[in-house]
């Protein structure tokens, strides 16, 4: 959870730089070129930024985690100081460098913030998609069904896991598709790029993965 945490935070860099080009975030105010388009990125942002806690009131997804990860003793020390820095101006790259976390990791959060800065639109929406939306369902469903001691020492952990299984699923994956679609079909290149895009975000993910496995064997007695 502690390096999991890292892709929760750039999770949401991608989903607003989305909705940075889809939708007008600038001032003044100018309607957007495809409504349906704004509309899709816009629900997902709800969801994601500012979602029902399980308890009372409102959070983003990011934040109902950090409540996890101290719900079962995981360190929130360098997520929090990635933040802090950012928050005192430091530019996210050089936060990271700042952070004590595993080499894959920062690789995984520097890539996906090269990204967000600088690839084409339908590529952002194709590694959301197929880094992001179209597996998450999946991997936390195993998760809840592997240890059913979690649903009594970890509550908010499985709500978190519940919620994205049930929002991806259902709602943000459709959607996620569907603006991917409308985006490749603009230019016949796109569908190309695109398909790269998500190759690179899904190779990306599985050395995360593989890199974080292999520090958890490493702690092992």
């Amino acid at each position: 959870m502690e390096s999991h945490v890292f892709a929760v935070w750039d999770f949401m860099t991608l989903a607003k730089r989305l909705q940075q080009d889809l939708t007008c975030t600038r001032l003044p105010w100018l309607p957007p070129t495809d409504p349906l388009a704004a509309r899709l990125i816009n629900e997902i942002v709800l969801g994601e930024e500012s979602d029902e806690h399980p308890a009372q009131g409102y959070c983003s997804h990011f934040e109902l985690y950090l409540e996890a990860m101290a719900e079962v003793g995981a360190s929130t020390t360098s997520i929090n100081r990635f933040i802090t820095l950012q928050r005192q101006g430091l530019e996210a790259h050089a936060a990271l460098q700042e952070v004590e976390v595993l080499p894959g990791v920062a690789r995984f959060v520097s890539d996906t913030l090269n990204l967000a800065l600088s690839a084409p639109t339908h590529c952002v929406a194709a590694t959301f998609l197929y880094g992001r939306e179209h597996v998450i369902p999946i991997m936390f469903e195993r998760i809840l069904q592997s240890d059913q001691r979690l649903h009594h020492q970890a509550p908010t952990l499985c709500a978190y896991l519940k919620r994205h299984i049930e929002m991806d699923a259902q709602e943000h994956g459709p959607a996620a598709k569907q603006l991917l679609e409308r985006l490749a079909s603009a230019d016949p290149a796109h569908a190309q790029q695109a398909h790269d895009a998500a190759l690179t975000a899904m190779e990306n993910r599985i050395a995360f993965w593989d890199e974080v496995q292999g520090s958890l064997q490493e702690v092992r007695p």
